[in-house]
């Protein structure tokens, strides 16, 4: 992570890869998606959610 690194709500990444809030959780809860609590919120950095698409990405291609 650097320091430009934007940090997403789990509404934004719903919205990003048009799941639902389920989803992004159990993303996170297997450790598929990266994510850091700040309080009470749960944040993913913008880094981890490239980082899973491109996984996804290459696993299709396989």
């Amino acid at each position: 992570m650097t320091a430009d690194t934007e940090l997403l709500t789990v509404p934004e990444v719903m919205a990003y890869l048009k799941v639902g809030r389920s989803t992004v959780y159990d993303l996170i809860r297997t450790r598929q998606l990266a994510s850091l609590t700040v309080g009470r919120a749960r944040r993913i950095p913008d880094c981890a959610l490239t980082d899973y698409i491109h996984r996804h990405l290459e696993q299709e291609a396989a």
